[in-house]
């Protein structure tokens, strides 16, 4: 399961059978990349009725949180985040997963200073964590809050994210730090850069199935133009990615 959540086969379809909640947790993970979210949902609940404790269940609050976030509901998302915090114990992986969340959540409702103190007490976490996963949604955040404030910093942290999800075996996670690359170059104002990734990303997450991912860049692309597809190509491209999400159970917070 870890291949199709964190590896090199995020389009699997169907996702393998699940009995601890560990592996419930992967599924919903890989399923909601594909913008399967009625059943990452499922499985999340699946996770909490086998009664999971510590890090489990604080993971299982923060990845529900983002499924939220991905539908643009961040103030919903900030109250399971807050709980996956308390259920932390403010420690580890749970713990630096929560604030990162938290931090986005805050940046999403315009929240920014409360997004820079949760990312900065997130950085002491990660700092002291393993694994790979954790470092890059530090840097997808801080580049998001970067590009939110005007920060000329956001360039950096989009290309530290790239450096590191490049090394790892996530394709998901190369793909998003692709995305957050192409949206900091665009607001750099270097729109030629911002379409090249754009365009890579949209390429890279069709072909391994990543709806959500593949809705956001084109999403970006709607507003600055592709190299590679016609403005109306682009436009069908979003819309049917939100409508295969609206059909796999997502519901959209602007519609």
């Amino acid at each position: 399961m870890d291949d199709e959540a964190f590896g090199s086969n995020p389009g699997a379809w169907p996702l393998p059978s699940a009995v601890t909640p560990h592996d419930r947790w992967l599924r919903a993970v890989a399923a909601a990349g594909q913008g399967r979210y009625a059943c990452a949902h499922a499985d999340l609940d699946a996770l909490l009725r086998l009664r999971p404790r510590g890090l489990m269940l604080s993971l299982a609050q923060s990845t529900r949180a983002s499924f939220l976030r991905q539908l643009g509901w961040h103030d919903r998302a900030r109250s399971l985040d807050g709980r996956a915090w308390a259920l932390s114990g403010g420690t580890g992986e749970a713990g630096a997963d929560a604030l990162v969340g938290l931090a986005a959540d805050a940046l999403g409702v315009g929240r920014f200073a409360a997004s820079q103190r949760a990312l900065q007490r997130a950085a002491d976490l990660v700092a002291v964590t393993s694994g790979a996963r954790l470092p890059i949604r530090l840097a997808w955040v801080s580049a998001e809050l970067a590009m939110a404030c005007g920060d000329d910093t956001a360039l950096a942290h989009a290309e530290r994210a790239v450096h590191l999800a490049d090394a790892g075996p996530s394709i998901r996670h190369r793909v998003k730090s692709r995305v957050v690359l192409a949206a900091a170059h665009c607001a750099a104002g270097d729109l030629g850069a911002a379409r090249q990734e754009g365009d890579r990303a949209l390429a890279e997450s069709g072909e391994h199935g990543l709806i959500p991912l593949r809705w956001a860049v084109a999403s970006l692309l709607v507003g600055i133009g592709s190299a590679e597809h016609s403005p109306a190509q682009i436009t069908d491209i979003r819309d049917t990615c939100a409508e295969t999400v609206i059909r796999r159970g997502g519901v959209w917070r602007s519609r």
